[in-house]
């Protein structure tokens, strides 16, 4: 196993809370690499031998980022639709269906193509892990072919059969509901990590959600909820209840939402471009943080609601929009959505963990949101290679 030394790292992020502060950042450091995990991280001068180095020159160094939250299974977009928000029509669930007829109708080697696109926009712009969902196909089959592809990029599949019901099913939501848990969801888990569904008016009421996380877990499936993003609901409380890994949007919360959330440790997911696409209220991220609440950052990169797959744009948006510290923002978008995957060998750089990192073309991290909309990531490595 060869060994790689990086040298000249001018401020490292490295999550790791024994080196003190929220982001445990080293200056003048160095890192080693074996294989595809974190071998040594210190400071420049006590650096080991390696069998080759390589000179950063004064770059930040940072966690890759963990997109915890991202829809990139569809096929076609909703430009239409945005430019429609724009000029004052309210967004809802129900432009989900423009999505669906046209993965519907697209092949897997364009489903594959779209993927691969919008994955490789994520590494350029630093993310190493990415969730993918499900929930533009809607049948037994598309589900179940949507999470199939996913597998080839990401470990982190969430099936969402539970996006919204279709229109084939208009006059009998009890039946969708009884195919997502039945049929659906037997071709569908083989492929999948997790389960997700959307809790909001226009997709899926409380007790329709509890039947379909339950049916989930049973599979041994892991638990993830989209809660209270268009007004307040039974979302967050059913997410925490069962003790999911993330309730995700949290845009309209109640203090009992928020002292729930902190008291049983589920994730919440804030997903700020969102709100930047459809002119809506950002969440109460400082009140989530101030609560003691685990907080997330990812893209909800879809094309609908939010077409963005930059996790810059959104610490960006964290900390203008949500009154986020850049520190706060950074862990979020790295330690944080390794939480609401329930991962503890990513999101930060300590010997042992996957060596995920992003070289930024500057000597802050702090330039992530001070330089909004400037293409700062240099390189991206994933388990020690150069993507």
């Amino acid at each position: 196993m060869t060994s790689l030394l990086l040298t000249g790292i001018g401020s490292l992020v490295t999550n790791d809370p024994s080196r003190g502060g929220l982001l445990g950042e080293l200056h003048d450091a160095a890192v080693v690499i074996e294989g595809s995990r974190f071998a040594w991280v210190g400071l420049r001068r006590d650096a080991p031998p390696a069998d080759s180095s390589l000179d950063l020159g004064g770059s930040a160094v940072i966690p890759g980022f963990v997109d915890s939250h991202s829809h990139l299974m569809f096929a076609g977009d909703r430009a239409e639709e945005f430019a429609a928000r724009m000029t004052g029509e309210p967004y809802s669930a129900g432009g989900i269906r423009t999505t669906v007829a046209a993965t519907r109708a697209a092949t897997d080697d364009q489903l594959t193509a779209n993927v691969a696109r919008l994955v490789t926009e994520m590494r350029r712009q630093g993310t190493t892990t990415v969730e993918i969902k499900s929930g533009y196909g809607l049948t037994a089959t598309d589900e179940s072919r949507a999470l199939a592809i996913a597998r080839n990029f990401t470990d982190e599949t969430t099936y969402l059969g539970a996006h919204v019901v279709p229109a084939e099913f208009a006059d009998d939501p009890g039946a969708y509901v009884s195919l997502v848990t039945g049929a659906m969801l037997e071709a569908a888990a083989p492929h999948a990590k997790w389960i997700d569904v959307f809790v909001e008016r226009g997709a899926f009421d409380g007790d329709q959600a509890r039947a379909i996380l339950e049916a989930g877990a049973a599979k041994g499936l892991g638990l993830r909820v989209h809660a209270n993003q268009l007004g307040e609901g039974p979302g967050v409380q059913l997410a925490c209840e069962l003790g999911a890994a993330a309730a995700d949007h949290c845009t309209h919360l109640t203090d009992a939402d928020v002292d729930a959330l902190a008291s049983s440790g589920v994730v919440a997911g804030l997903l700020p471009a969102v709100e930047f696409s459809t002119r809506s209220p950002y969440p109460d991220a400082r009140k989530l943080l101030d609560a003691g609440v685990t907080v997330a950052l990812a893209t909800d990169c879809n094309p609908g609601s939010g077409y963005s797959s930059s996790m810059p744009l959104c610490i960006a948006l964290a900390v203008r929009e949500m009154h986020m510290s850049p520190a706060e923002a950074l862990w979020s978008a790295t330690a944080g959505g390794a939480a609401s995957l329930r991962r503890n060998d990513i999101g930060h750089i300590t010997p042992g963990a996957q060596a995920d990192l992003a070289v930024l073309n500057a000597p802050s991290y702090l330039h992530l949101a001070y330089r909004p909309g400037v293409p700062l990531v240099a390189q991206t490595l994933s388990g020690g290679r150069l993507l």
